[in-house]
């Protein structure tokens, strides 16, 4: 692995988040084509592409179909870089893997492998066993981290969850048991486009009832989540869930809510926006952060705090 080879693999990240929205529930993948530098001529991108949408052309397709005519020879020696182990098997479309060999591109650059059953390391055996010189691994955790919601789907057969909650700055989510404001207009528009980007929310009845959350994303562009009320009578169903093809939750219920997928493991993320320049009196406290959560990410927004957490695997 070499800074040519990260500086490409970026390049495939940058290209399959556009794929954010519309490719689900496949993952996000993005594919360049780099031809060497020869005749004076510095390595240059003649091709690149991302997965649209679900059921079109895969990255690796559409980063063919970008190369232009007069490019076309340079593809015997060129080196395709891909964010995702491309597919060997026959799905909505026919195998990436067997047209990276039709096309003859001599070396492939893989980012991680794919965790998916129909997949899992074929695609890679198949264009080693056809010649094809393959590297993998190159910025691998980034390429995971990308599609962490479709790895977790499969690989856990449940959705990737993330709990979230704001906070005051002495440690309530509520003002005497009442609702309070603690987000800002502008980290209100962060959650909402937080739910743009997931399936489902759910929140717990007693939240429900007492504050009666419209949980859409009204200050942000994209489809609502789909919405879940849980409460003792009605449980959360995580294989109903896996069954209906919910890749990703949001739980923004109360602090018992919460608590309860805390102390039954089950979390992957976790959000807490603290407003640090409100205080109260008393009320609800919040919910307590498992050991194992580690700290990723910190933004600050003015007096606004937020805190992006994520399961420490290793505790």
């Amino acid at each position: 692995m070499n800074n040519e080879d990260e500086k490409y693999m970026r390049r495939c990240l940058q290209l399959a988040r556009n794929g954010r929205q519309n490719a689900k529930p496949n993952p996000m993948v993005g594919a360049v084509i780099v031809a060497p530098a020869e005749d004076g001529k510095a390595a240059r991108i003649i091709g690149e592409g991302y997965h649209v949408r679900c059921g079109e052309g895969h990255a690796e397709v559409n980063a063919f179909a970008s190369v232009r005519p007069e490019d076309e020879h340079l593809l015997q020696k060129s080196t395709m870089y891909v964010s995702l182990e491309p597919c060997s098997h026959y799905g909505k479309t026919p195998p990436c893997a067997d047209l990276i060999i039709k096309k003859g591109v001599p070396r492939l650059v893989v980012g991680c492998i794919d965790e998916f059953a129909e997949v899992q390391g074929r695609g890679i055996r198949k264009l080693r066993e056809a010649g094809v010189d393959v590297m993998v691994g190159v910025l691998e955790e980034e390429c995971k981290a990308l599609n962490r919601r479709f790895f977790t789907f499969h690989r856990e057969r449940r959705p990737y969850m993330i709990l979230k909650w704001a906070q005051t700055s002495n440690g309530f989510i509520d003002d005497q048991f009442q609702p309070t404001r603690i987000s800002s207009p502008f980290t209100t528009m962060l959650a909402h486009k937080l739910r743009a980007g997931e399936d489902a929310i759910l929140v717990g009845r007693i939240t429900d009832e007492r504050d009666h959350p419209q949980l859409t994303v009204r200050e942000w562009y994209g489809p609502n989540p789909r919405r879940l009320v849980i409460d003792r009578q009605h449980s959360l169903n995580l294989e109903s869930l896996y069954a209906h093809g919910i890749q990703s939750l949001i739980v923004e219920g109360g602090a018992k809510t919460l608590q309860s997928f805390l102390d039954q493991g089950l979390w992957d993320e976790i959000r807490v926006e603290t407003n640090l320049s409100l205080t109260v009196t008393g009320g609800t406290r919040i919910p307590q952060l498992p050991s194992n959560a580690t700290v990723i990410r910190q933004e600050h927004y003015g007096d606004q705090l937020i805190v992006t957490y994520i399961k420490n695997t290793c505790s």
